[in-house]
């Protein structure tokens, strides 16, 4: 290896910088962060001395040729075998340009977005109140602080802010109103279950349907997934011909 650094060696066994540093990688951020520093690492190398002790202890005493040993050893090494075979197997498997490109212009109808609106409102008690708040917001008074002063929604911290919804998101006579409005317009006092609304509409989001750009690399992962899963499929098909199976009841 070139330009290794060696920090210790056990009975010729090297214990090397990249070590600390891949062990290091491993680890969740916060943890991480403490052992990088000098004492730290320091820490990380005597447990690792402590390891390889460990491990010449048990070659010493000639635990790999243990039975309960060398089985588990012989699962990790099947296991291991399993997972190279299926990487070889899909590595290769990924959906193409074209095949995105075609399910995308085949069902745009799946990419399609509902018509949505943004509105802020204020929500009191009786119509009288809301009647004298849309007056101080007539003189002048901001909306949203109107809504910070009066509204006892929760949504008040934020101006009165609801952000975007789409219909069937709010109760209806609210919904009506605020899909009916102009942006920019405040409405006339509206009853609810809740009590009475002011409304203003900010905005408002025509049904559209998503770019290719915008669904892409979604679509390049989800159909990936499925040719992988056919090749699985395939290839177990294939080896079942091949191998004798037998099923216990």
């Amino acid at each position: 290896m070139k330009d290794k650094k060696v920090l210790a060696t056990v009975d010729g066994r090297e214990i090397l910088e990249q070590d600390i540093d891949l062990l290091l990688n491993s680890l969740e951020p916060e943890k991480a962060e403490y052992l990088g520093t000098e004492e730290g690492r320091k820490k990380l190398l005597n447990d690792l001395i402590a390891q390889e002790l460990i491990y010449l202890d048990a070659v010493k005493n000639e635990f790999d040729k243990n039975e309960a040993f060398v089985r588990e050893a012989q699962k990790m090494h099947d296991n291991f075998l399993k997972q190279f075979a299926m990487h070889r197997l899909l590595r290769d498997v990924a959906a193409t340009e074209d095949e995105i490109l075609d399910f995308y212009n085949g069902n745009k109808q799946i990419f399609a977005e509902p018509e949505t609106t943004k509105a802020s409102h204020i929500l009191v008690d009786d119509k009288e109140q809301a009647d004298k708040i849309i007056e101080e917001i007539n003189d002048g008074l901001p909306f949203e602080e109107a809504a910070k002063k009066h509204s006892r929604c929760p949504s008040k911290a934020n101006g009165g802010d609801l952000g975007y919804f789409e219909r069937g998101k709010m109760v209806p006579e609210f919904e009506a109103a605020a899909f009916d409005m102009e942006i920019g317009e405040m409405s006339a006092p509206v009853k609810t279950q809740f009590g009475y609304h002011i409304i203003k509409l900010v905005d408002r989001k025509e049904e559209n349907i998503k770019t290719f750009d915008e669904v892409k690399n979604q679509l390049s992962q989800q159909l990936t997934a499925v040719k992988q899963q056919k090749a699985y499929v395939d290839k177990t098909d294939e080896l079942k011909k091949e191998y004798e199976i037998i099923i216990n009841k």
